[in-house]
């Protein structure tokens, strides 16, 4: 099954970037920790998803790239060219010189109705190639411009036209001191469309991914670029074929290919009981992806455990692991965790929180009503977020 990227704006095409050169290194690895057959298979798994072949043998991602600047996009194809282990197409991008700044309803209201088609005709392209299109895959940053208006659009472009594939998009959310004086409204606009249009959204935390940098990485001066590798790696330890003794058909799973859906929030409303015991980070679902050296045994019988879990929910069902022998990159062994769950419950309700103090003063509303985002467009996305806050704080 293949997953087409989307990438979206200037973080959404350095990430890109960075998820693909991580895949691309993983699959020419190799490892002693599994036979050559399932190294193989692996290999073969892993290029069907992400690349296509070219006649001169080297793999060229299935992806679209967008950008109101044709600066980032001009280097992240030149960069991976020069790898000479993968490529993009030349003809999969999209980009004009005119930016759209920091303004949300620029990008949503303004360039992405006006480059619909020609963008849609090159998802299109991307789509037709695939023999097994399983999804799409759409990098973007909440806070910006670009990445995130036209994000929001050209999402609900793509439910509109493949109505039955999996679209996840992964956010990049905003640091808590960020330069942006208007990233909470573009969040709030950000979340809330793509609420109405994605089956799943895979949150980064910047601040959280700095102090990895930091903390564990022992990163002194810490780049963007350092910031996006550790993302990527964290998203290919995911996304990368898994393995298990049920055969190597298993190595087809994917967070694309399954029905196990992780959508915030994809809830029956809940049926919390007033008397409910109170448990930290209560979960829908957890998924704990293990690869490389004695995955085999490995104890993870406490993500069973009911206390983890809301109460209408049976924990085997809501627990998943996959795990391979095939390492990941050079790494000996490592865990991954998607959880949906009510990690993000305290990170959201300060976002919308500061939108609304500042919507209730009418800040910077005139940027975008300016540009057709009326004051009910803003009221309907903070109700819709508040539903899900209620929603969460109630598992």
């Amino acid at each position: 099954m293949s997953i087409v990227t989307v990438q979206l704006g200037q973080c959404g095409n350095q990430i890109g970037y960075e998820v693909f050169n991580a895949i691309c290194n993983d699959f020419h690895s190799t490892h002693g920790l599994c036979s050559k057959k399932e190294n193989e298979s692996y290999q073969e798994a892993c290029k069907e998803r992400f690349f296509s072949e070219e006649k001169t043998g080297v793999p060229v991602a299935r992806a679209v790239l967008v950008d109101m600047e044709p600066k980032v996009i001009s280097q992240t194809l030149s960069t991976a060219a020069r790898s000479g282990h993968w490529k993009y197409d030349h003809q999969s991008h999209f980009c004009q010189k005119q930016g759209s700044g920091n303004n949300w309803a620029n990008g949503y209201s303004v360039h992405g109705p006006r480059y619909r088609e020609v963008i849609m005709n090159l998802v299109q392209k991307e789509a037709e190639k695939c023999d097994r299109l399983s999804g799409f895959f759409t990098v973007m940053s909440m806070a910006g411009g670009t990445g995130s208006g036209m994000g929001a659009f050209v999402t609900q472009c793509l439910r509109d036209a493949f109505p039955t594939s999996f679209i996840l998009n992964q956010v990049i959310w905003p640091y808590g001191t960020g330069e942006v004086i208007v990233q909470n409204y573009n969040s709030v606009l950000t979340l809330s469309h793509l609420y109405q249009s994605a089956d799943a959204l895979l949150v980064h935390e910047n601040d959280a991914i700095h102090k990895i940098c930091a903390q564990l990485m022992n990163i002194k001066k810490i780049s963007f670029r350092d910031v996006n590798q550790v993302i990527a790696h964290q998203l290919g330890s995911v996304f990368q074929p898994t393995y298990s003794s049920e055969g190597a058909s298993q190595y087809s799973r994917s967070p694309l290919g399954i029905n196990w859906q992780v959508r915030p929030p994809l809830l029956v409303p809940p049926k919390a009981s007033p008397n409910k015991a109170l448990h930290f980070n209560t979960s829908i679902a957890n998924l704990v992806v293990l690869r490389g050296k004695d995955v085999q045994s490995i104890d993870l019988g406490g993500f069973r455990d009911p206390a983890l879990y809301t109460s209408w929910l049976n924990p085997q069902e809501a627990f998943k692991i996959w795990k391979t022998p095939r390492a990941f990159n050079k790494y000996e062994k490592s865990a991954s965790l998607v959880s949906n769950s009510q990690f993000l419950l305290q990170l959201m309700d300060n976002i919308v929180g500061k939108a609304w103090n500042m919507f209730a003063s009418k800040a910077y509303v005139h940027q975008y009503t300016k540009f057709g985002i009326e004051e009910e467009d803003f009221l309907d996305c903070f109700t819709t977020l508040e539903q899900v806050l209620s929603s969460y704080a109630s598992l």
